[in-house]
């Protein structure tokens, strides 16, 4: 509690990430964000402190990246922790995660989550609005499940997977690597890295 936290991003996901940490208790200082226009402005009643590359002089405890893009994301939580930046996860007061349940660093965990026992979250994972992720599944590094996105147990998700909004992925199906499932989609056979599926069934389009 009372922690010091910088975030880099100053978008709609940065917003969240905020919230979350206000909720609780961290003391968040500001943010970064590489966008000219943004500079010596205010979001939240915050300041934007000026670029990300800041994040290497200032005096913080902890940082997280507030960026909703997978790969963005993924390139700035790297050059964080090669540095040896200290990361925080934000997680929401009313997500509800299982006790056994493996966490990685630079979590973003948003309100009404659920995580159930046996799974594991990789690190610089988005676990956005009121999504679930049921029992002994893995969700490796840098993916981001959308709000109201629903993975029943034993699903395996892939490094830099997109699951859209209100998507749903039945039992035991593996979906690759930078895979994007669009909103809605039902995921009901296991996908393959860097496709594209989108409808009910989903069907890979791309």
């Amino acid at each position: 509690m009372g922690k010091r936290v910088i975030i880099l991003g100053a978008g709609g996901h940065a917003k969240v990430i905020c919230d979350v940490l206000r909720l609780c208790g961290y003391s968040v200082m500001g943010f970064l964000d590489d966008d000219p226009a943004l500079i010596d402005s205010q979001i939240m009643g915050l300041p934007i402190l000026g670029k990300t590359e800041r994040v290497f002089e200032l005096d913080f405890d902890a940082a997280i990246v507030g960026l909703g893009d997978n790969g963005l994301r993924r390139v700035f939580y790297e050059r964080l922790r090669a540095r040896g930046v200290p990361l925080t996860n934000a997680i929401h007061p009313t997500a509800v995660i299982a006790k056994d349940v493996q966490l990685g660093s630079g979590l973003a965990v948003a309100a009404n989550v659920v995580v159930n026992p046996g799974s594991r979250i990789g690190d610089n994972v988005i676990l956005n609005t009121a999504c679930t992720v049921d029992h002994d599944c893995i969700i490796e590094e840098h993916v981001h499940i959308a709000p109201g996105a629903h993975l029943c147990g034993g699903v395996r998700v892939g490094r830099g997977t997109l699951i859209g909004v209100g998507a749903c992925v039945i039992p035991y199906k593996t979906i690759g690597a930078e895979v994007i499932v669009g909103g809605g989609a039902v995921v009901t056979k296991d996908l393959p890295d860097r496709v594209t599926a989108v409808g009910i069934p989903a069907r890979i389009i791309k």
